[in-house]
């Protein structure tokens, strides 16, 4: 038996508000979507790197609000990358928790994402 990684499903509920912020803002690119006919809700996948998120217009999908830890390395290049864009809705911070270097950014649908470096302890935790 063997498990694989979990995939977070997001609900959404604006295209272009969802496009806005996960490709452009936070760099992510659309895998595939899916519609099971015109005018229907939305349900794609997008990824960066080796994160893999599904975003979905449903109504069954996921809960506003929700929130996921995002394990990365690199947190200090990937904030600064943030700070560089010109993206009125956030301005997150780095911050030093006891598990690792954390940014945490929510989006458009108050789902809220917590990206976090533990690669180098320089948190403190052990």
């Amino acid at each position: 038996m063997r498990f694989e990684r979990a995939i977070p499903i997001l609900r959404v509920f604006d295209r272009a508000k969802a496009d806005e912020f996960y490709l452009g803002y936070l760099g992510f690119s659309t895998d595939w979507e899916h519609r099971f006919e015109p005018g229907m809700p939305l349900y794609m996948q997008i990824s960066r790197s080796e994160l893999v998120i599904h975003l979905s217009e449903h109504h069954g999908d996921g809960t506003p609000g929700s929130a996921v830890f995002l394990p990365m390395r690199g947190i200090e290049e990937f904030h600064a990358e943030l700070a560089a864009k010109d993206y009125a809705f956030a301005r997150p911070g780095l911050e030093r928790e006891p598990w690792g270097l954390t940014i945490d950014v929510t989006d458009p649908f108050g789902n809220q994402l917590r990206f976090c470096d533990n690669g180098s302890r320089s948190g403190g935790g052990s």
